[in-house]
């Protein structure tokens, strides 16, 4: 009867851990106007990429940032990123079921914009960022610290 009642817990817990895991709410967000270039440079393992380039469109218009997660693991898929000074519109796509952000960190360590956590989806925010280095990382606890970052620089 004990190991029935285990059996039981066991299958429950299973059950709660999928369904909690399994959320996935996605705020698909697309543009088409500004141009963004990205080389590849996969760094699943932590290694750095080649990096991401956002270029802007006509004058007026954000320039985009397009970073995604690795396909596993807690890493962006590149460790390096570019844009143009000015409003920047970053289009986040996380490929994972784990819940993921980007959150853009200035020298001085304050947050100057962020996206909505998402799982398997999109969210994109728009941030006025001026020329300089910043840190983008994943504001869930302990994602930072396995390396869940990268540098970006603006022109």
């Amino acid at each position: 009867m004990k190991k029935v009642a285990v059996a039981f817990a066991l299958v429950l817990t299973s059950l709660a851990l999928v369904a909690c895991g399994s959320s996935s709410s996605s705020s698909s967000s697309e543009s088409t106007s500004p141009e963004t270039t990205s080389e590849s440079g996969a760094a699943a393992g932590g290694e750095e990429g080649a990096g991401q380039e956002a270029e802007g469109g006509s004058a007026g218009s954000a320039s985009a940032l397009d970073i995604e997660t690795a396909s596993s693991g807690l890493a962006y898929s590149s460790k390096s990123a570019t844009a143009k000074a000015g409003m920047v519109t970053v289009d986040f796509t996380n490929s994972q079921a784990i819940p993921h952000d980007v959150a853009i960190e200035d020298s001085g360590g304050e947050v100057v914009g962020q996206t909505e956590l998402t799982s398997e989806g999109s969210e994109s925010t728009e941030v006025e960022l001026k020329p300089g280095t910043y840190t983008y990382f994943c504001t869930v606890p302990g994602h930072r610290e396995a390396g869940m970052e990268g540098t970006l620089t603006v022109k």
